[in-house]
Parts: C-alpha cells; structure tokens; sequence
C-alpha cells in the first residue's frame, strides 16, 4: 500500500471516480450530479489515489448532526487490499472532527461485503428501505453508527 494519497475530491478528478461509478454500479452517477457535489456544501468527498491515479473514493452529506455515506467505490483491480477500511476511516475521522455522532447509509441487502466492513466500524442494522434501488427493485438496508 505504498504511494497512497488521500485529499478532497478535486474537480480534475471526476472523470477517474466516474470511470470507477461506470465499473462498480448497475446505476453510476453522472459526471453532472458529481460536478454538483462540488458545490454541494453538505458534500464532503475524499479520493484515494496510488502513485497519482484515482483507485477508489468515497462520500458524505453533513447535515446538522448526521453525516450520510452516498457513495464509496473502489475500482476492482484495487479491491480486497483495505482501501475500502481507509475511505470509510477517513469519512468516519471527517464526522469525527465536526462532532457529528451519528452516521448512516444505505446498502443493498445482496452486497454482504459492503455490510461486512460497514460493521467492521460499528455500523448497525437499523431497517429496511423497499424497493430502494430502481435497476431490479432491489431492498437496501439501513445502517447507523452512533458515538453518543
């Protein structure tokens, strides 16, 4: 895990964290709903780049008290190497630094990898959205994390 970098999403990185959307999701965001995070003053994104190529990344909505995860993505030929524990370490350590206690997000209940490093850093099941993703209907599952 060498020549590892972590920063803020930068407009010059979103066609790299979009090739990425476009290799893990059924449904990727847009370059334009990307771009609009930038502006965005609740979004907070982080890239991960190895020897200065974007390999995965991750997001949240701070909003009051709460910071929503909305998306991390990893590429697959980077996958199964901890960069996903770093990109969910570093949105923790964000709502950490702002005092912001509580954390969520949505998951779909087949992506049992996903859940499995989400509980890894406390994360729990907390219920079900129907019907949630609109590509096959698929449920997702509610998780929170709370520091209260």
């Amino acid at each position: 895990m060498n020549n590892l970098t972590v920063h803020p999403l930068k407009k010059e990185d979103i066609d790299s964290i979009i090739a990425i959307e476009n290799l893990c999701f059924p449904t990727p965001w847009t370059k334009e709903s990307m771009e609009g995070e930038l502006n965005n003053k609740f979004a907070k994104y982080l890239v991960i780049k190895k020897d200065n190529v974007v390999i995965g990344y991750g997001g949240l909505w701070l909003i009051i008290d709460e910071g929503h995860i909305t998306n991390i993505a990893v590429h697959p030929e980077f996958r199964g190497i901890g960069i996903g524990n770093i990109i969910v370490k570093e949105l923790i350590k964000l709502c950490y630094i702002r005092n912001i206690s509580s954390m969520t997000l949505e998951v779909r209940v087949s992506n049992i990898v996903a859940q499995n490093l989400y509980k890894k850093f406390g994360f729990k099941e907390a219920g079900i959205r129907k019907r949630y993703y609109s590509d096959n209907d698929e449920d997702a599952l509610i998780m929170w994390k709370n520091e209260k």
